[in-house]
């Protein structure tokens, strides 16, 4: 379970104070499939940031499976998100000088655990992602489709309890887009993972259990699949 209590952050430019996240409380079970929406600026692409341990609050609680990473030092939110949390970033961040293959193990060389073993699963990774002949490929001579793939095979090679994903259909058409997110959903499903979406993109939170909606750094709404109104509420807002 992810929880969030009165988490707070605020940059300081000059003698100007911005506050993103305004006293926010939020709880994800585990196993979830949440979409976070909002306006640009509204705070959740920062809450992501502080969900994955790449920065840290201002003020309040983060909690990543009964683990406190607000109150972790940078090193240690580095090597419990190596263990514990996938990232999909919005520009893939993927090294193009090296291979399909090469960028996927990547995380795994860099804990230092890359054995044969583990070299299999990646292999398997990318046959399931749909990868297979492309293996041994740089990774900027992908498409866009294709390099959103190799990153969604990164963060899940360590076996993540956590996903979390950036705008991860942001930079494709809709029928690629589709792909990407089925091919999210099956690996939800198979693994019981914990994904956190950002996304401008109704369509793309339709796949979520929960749409977590937010305004000026606060949580506007929650609205789930299992509410009466659910259908009612998406309509609504792609009119």
């Amino acid at each position: 379970m992810i929880k969030v209590s009165g988490l707070v952050k605020s940059f300081t430019q000059g003698k100007n104070i911005t506050e993103v996240l305004k006293d926010v409380d939020l709880k994800i079970e585990e196993g979830e499939f949440v979409a976070i929406m909002g306006p640009s600026g509204s705070g959740k692409s920062t809450l992501l940031q502080l969900l994955g341990g790449l920065d840290s609050p201002t003020n309040g609680k983060i909690e990543v499976g009964g683990k406190a990473i607000s109150e972790m030092s940078e090193n240690q939110r580095t090597i419990f998100r190596r263990k514990n949390i996938g990232i999909i970033f919005q520009n893939y961040q993927l090294l193009n000088n090296l291979t399909v293959e090469e960028n996927i193990a990547f995380p795994l060389y860099a804990d230092g655990t890359l054995d044969k073993e583990k070299m299999k699963e990646v292999k398997e990774l990318i046959q399931a992602v749909g990868l297979n002949e492309l293996n041994k490929k740089q990774a900027n001579l992908l498409s866009g489709g294709q390099q959103q793939r190799v990153a969604i095979a990164r963060s899940l090679v360590n076996q993540p309890n956590v996903l979390l994903a950036d705008e991860p259909t942001g930079n494709l058409d809709r029928s690629k887009a589709e792909e990407i997110l089925l091919l999210l959903t099956q690996f939800h499903k198979k693994n019981n993972q914990t994904i956190i979406m950002v996304t401008h993109d109704i369509f793309a939170a339709g796949f979520a259990d929960k749409i977590i909606l937010f305004k000026d750094g606060t949580i506007e709404q929650i609205i789930s699949r299992e509410d009466e109104n659910y259908a009612q509420y998406l309509a609504n807002f792609m009119a």
